[in-house]
């Protein structure tokens, strides 16, 4: 089999992994939501594309062309497409396993899916901004020439973008410290807007204007060096993907011996206390688990120190987005997953009646104590005068409430089991499960959209006081909707074992 047989071969067992995947009949509905979602979003680029571009066509705009605009902002995209990454894509180590056994190298398979990535469909969608902005505002203003040169540099960046994500996301798998990589990276990136006797954002803009000079005075300069960028980060992303697959996979478990923490003093609380005891050591002394937690912690801790110490995001709209979204951390990163970590030992977990049901109660108590550490740390915030107490208080109680019932439904719908241990061959749990996707817009979105209107009608403490209300609601009926839950757990409880089984490593 030569290389372009190959190709196909693997290119079409992933458009069929999809299909044979154990998710595929429930996740229709969700599946057409996020396309929804998706066109929606290509909307909103083209939208910008033409707000840029009337405002670069402007006849009283002399400062600054079409193609220097465009450049100036390009480190912006950059960064919001590195971080969109996180949600959706896969690394090709992650995918790998089941040609591991295969007759094939392992080099042509990595080879392979990283030449797959580099062709994937998200890296054109930021072409929904570029491309239209090119036929209004470069095309005509500077020829056909230099606007090949502008997309194909784009598409350099960009795909570059990807290796360099691809890079990061395997590194993170081995230790979190790895992230001082993207943040020196990225500082650097940004010095020109902090360093220096005249740094400001004007002085960083002018620096990457200069690439969209070049461009439109038909200098292939940018267009060479970019390329040098993408070819040395897809020579470092195969080597780092091949060793660490040969990492895993020749690498032999071993038994050493733990002191065991006994967390004898949830043994008051009964059953509840049992399965308490059972969701932290879960969670403490498995790898998949505990990078969850840590990772979710250190995003706490950041937020917290970017919203106390800086006046970014001091708006009436950033305050509510923020404060919402470092609440909904831990469940959205961790809690979304419920049921995934149990499906290692999901028959165990149904020789007895309402094990489950002890199981939910016992995580719903875990993650709302979880809620004290955002809590704590946005404490400042409130000490300094930026938000009011009671805005933070309704937001945590709204968070436990609402956000948990919304989060809760998925013990319902997720079949998939995650490995506990396993860190770059094994399955994905974002394969096929679009209802995690939708369930975290929701809880991104929907509170953000009801706080907004709120605060349209009523004054801001009106606005607390009800959002006070629905979370205490939820909270004071929390033992009601987790029952529901369960009832309707059971009822699929054969199709969700044969799913947890069959996606078990």
């Amino acid at each position: 089999m030569n290389t372009w047989d190959l190709y196909k071969e693997l290119r079409r067992h992933r458009k069929y992994a999809g299909i044979r995947n154990v998710n595929i009949t429930r996740n229709r509905t969700a599946k057409y939501v996020i396309y929804a979602l998706f066109a929606l979003l290509i909307i909103y680029l083209m939208l910008i594309a033409v707000g840029l571009a009337f405002v670069v066509n402007d006849k009283d705009n002399n400062e600054i062309s079409s193609l220097e605009l465009i450049s100036a902002l390009f480190p912006y995209i950059l960064l919001l497409d590195f971080l969109f990454r996180f949600i959706m894509q896969q690394t090709p180590s992650q995918i790998i396993k089941p040609y591991t056994l295969l007759p094939l190298k392992l080099s042509d398979c990595i080879d392979n899916f990283i030449f797959t990535s580099l062709l994937s469909p998200g890296n054109f969608v930021w072409f929904a901004l570029l491309l239209p902005y090119a036929l209004m505002s470069i095309v005509f203003s500077y020829g056909l020439l230099p606007t090949f040169l502008f997309l194909l540099y784009s598409l350099i960046l960009i795909m570059a973008n990807s290796q360099w994500y691809l890079i990061i996301r395997t590194l993170l798998s081995d230790t979190v410290a790895y992230w001082l990589i993207p943040i020196a990276v990225y500082a650097l990136i940004f010095s020109p807007s902090f360093i220096g006797k005249d740094s400001n954002i004007e002085r960083m803009l002018y620096f990457y204007s200069e690439t969209g000079t070049l461009i439109q005075n038909n200098n292939i300069l940018p267009v060479i060096f970019s390329s040098v960028i993408l070819v040395v980060l897809v020579l470092i992303n195969r080597k780092i993907q091949l060793s660490h697959v040969k990492k895993e996979i020749s690498s032999s478990e071993s038994s050493t011996s733990h002191k065991i923490n006994s967390f004898s003093f949830l043994d008051k609380f009964g059953e509840r206390g049992l399965y308490l005891q059972l969701e932290i050591k879960t969670i403490l002394r498995n790898k998949t688990p505990r990078k969850g937690l840590i990772y979710s912690i250190l995003l706490v801790v950041f937020f917290s120190c970017i919203i106390c110490y800086t006046s970014v995001y001091d708006s009436r709209y950033m305050t509510n987005f923020w404060c919402l979204y470092n609440l909904i951390i831990f469940g959205s990163t961790m809690l979304i997953n419920i049921m995934g970590n149990e499906g290692n030992y999901f028959d165990f977990l149904m020789t007895r009646r309402e094990n489950i049901l002890s199981l939910l109660n016992a995580k719903y108590l875990l993650y709302s104590l979880l809620l004290l550490l955002p809590f704590s740390l946005m404490l400042p915030i409130v000490i300094i005068g930026k938000w009011s107490m009671l805005m933070l208080v309704s937001y945590t109680i709204f968070t436990a409430g609402f956000q948990y019932f919304i989060i809760f439904q998925m013990a319902v719908y997720n079949r998939q089991t995650i490995p506990l241990n396993t860190k770059f061959t094994g399955r994905s749990n974002i394969e096929g499960n679009h209802f995690q996707i939708l369930a975290s817009i929701i809880c991104m979105l929907f509170p953000l959209v009801l706080v907004s209107m709120l605060q349209l009608v009523f004054k801001d403490s009106m606005s607390y006081i009800i959002i006070l209300i629905i979370g205490l609601i939820f909270i004071l009926t929390h033992s009601l909707w987790l029952r529901n839950i369960y009832k309707r757990f059971m009822k699929r409880r054969y199709t969700n074992m044969e799913a947890f089984r069959s996606t078990r490593q």
